[in-house]
């Protein structure tokens, strides 16, 4: 049977892709690990390598094709031995056309069904004909799933696999299956059996409640002049950080923390490792640190001194992390994405600089990996480059905090009855109050302001 190539789900967020370009043509080819398309994301352009080996038996989804569903199939691959006359027969049992069955499997469905529909117990004539007079038309069935395993739809498994469920008490929507495309195979459940998987795939979180727009798009557009404006659609990027930031808004219960933090010491202390950094390629230095390189590895020091706050919250209990991964809010065309650097606390600061030079370009042209902008413990947000003085971030999930930095500013200060001048630089922490409440959420942000008034304490 013709094996579907779907639409592939690149991070765990991510709903449509646009399918940029086809690296296989009809008639190529195609071994595991080959690359076969490359796939726009909301954040990045990845590669999409086969699963499965085979012949590019039909492109169904052409080049440029906007917003395609995770899950829906982009092509069709054919075994070896097929043709295109098995797309065709694959095709007709999808759109529910009847096929000839496998040898027993008519038999097995039989059994399948005889096995799971219970017993009604005989009815007298006068109750038959009750309910025949009294029992309204029955409701027109509903569609039939096409979902894949572990969603409450069809449940894709080989005809071994559903025999040996069966005998084994094993129910086949709880079993999350290796084969191609999540189909549940003879080693899934001898691996239920022995214990050494779990029988329970992963569940999917409850969706957001939607938020119902205060206004319609033909409302809002009624209130301005015909032709005083330009209408331009939103890209796939802008449309995933609405969504995931009303979402954010909603779901999470922001509160916020702002402390002035003078970094005139930082500004020398930034100044001397600039001034130590040897020559590298191309007669440059090897590093340049930047404030916000210090505010990261601050941020990241502050959480590994005040553990209780390096965590995130889930229904069912909460994650204390071991290592402080910052995130860090970069600006790309059309939108934002948030590189990770991973144990900002445990590197040297040049490290921290080159590695985010490398994130930050690669962010821009959309080839970050998926591992490199997911998850992470916390988030740092800094605009002070642009001059604004103060804001409060956003919490990107599953973050329960995120760190909003801005500019350095040289302000007057009370100093043993005497006014001088210093550098003071607000920073205002966002938190989800689920997961650090205002006296912890305190003590994170004034373990940071330690650490930026004396920064020697992040050479140590």
């Amino acid at each position: 049977m013709p094996i579907n190539i779907l639409m592939p789900a690149l991070s765990p967020t991510m709903e449509v892709g646009n399918l940029a370009k086809w690296l296989k043509k009809e008639g190529d080819p195609v071994a595991p690990g080959d690359v076969i398309a490359e796939i726009e994301t909301d954040k990045a352009t990845m590669e999409v390598e086969a699963i499965d080996e085979g012949t590019l038996g039909k492109i169904l989804v052409a080049e440029g094709a906007q917003d395609v569903p995770v899950n829906q199939p982009i092509a069709v691959l054919l075994e070896e031995g097929e043709d295109a006359s098995a797309i065709q027969e694959q095709a007709a049992v999808q759109s529910g056309s009847p096929r000839a069955e496998a040898p027993g499997e008519a038999e097995e469905k039989k059994a399948e069904a005889k096995a799971e529909q219970p017993a009604a117990p005989p009815r007298k004539p006068a109750e038959k004909k009750a309910e025949e007079k009294t029992a309204p038309s029955p409701p027109p069935a509903p569609a039939k799933s096409t979902r894949g395993n572990g969603s409450g739809g069809r449940i894709f498994a080989s005809p071994l696999a559903r025999r040996l469920a069966r005998e084994g008490g094993i129910d086949l929507a709880q079993v999350k299956g290796s084969g191609p495309h999540g189909r549940v195979i003879l080693a899934d459940i001898e691996a239920v059996k022995s214990g050494k998987a779990p029988t329970v795939a992963p569940a999917r979180a409850p969706a957001a409640p939607a938020v119902a727009p205060s206004m319609t798009d033909a409302q809002v557009m009624k209130l301005f002049e015909e032709g005083e404006y330009d209408l331009v659609p939103h890209d796939n990027v802008r449309k995933i950080i609405a969504k995931r930031l009303v979402e954010a808004k909603t779901t999470i219960p922001h509160f916020y923390l702002t402390v002035d933090t003078e970094i005139d010491e930082l500004l020398k202390l930034r100044a001397e490792i600039n001034a130590a950094a040897p020559m590298g390629d191309g007669d440059k230095p090897a590093w340049k640190v930047s404030v916000n390189d210090l505010v990261i590895k601050a941020l990241a020091m502050a959480l590994q001194r005040v553990p209780d706050a390096n965590v995130t919250w889930t229904e069912g209990g909460m994650l204390h992390h071991k290592r402080s991964d910052v995130g860090v809010a970069v600006s790309i065309p059309g939108g934002l994405i948030t590189p990770v650097v991973r144990h900002a606390e445990a590197k040297r600061l040049s490290d921290i600089s080159n590695e985010m030079k490398d994130l930050a370009a690669r962010a821009r042209t959309r080839k970050l990996a998926p591992e490199e902008y997911q998850g992470g413990t916390t988030a740092v947000s800094n605009l002070g480059m642009f001059g604004v003085r103060d804001f409060a971030a956003v919490i990107n999930p599953p973050h329960a905090t995120i760190l909003a930095v801005g500019a350095g500013i040289e302000t007057p200060v009370v100093r043993d009855g005497k006014i001088e001048i210093r550098t003071i630089m607000a920073a205002t922490l966002s938190t989800d109050h689920r997961a650090v409440d205002g006296a912890l959420g305190a003590k994170l942000l004034n373990a940071f302001k330690t650490l930026i008034e004396k920064p020697a304490g992040m050479l140590a």
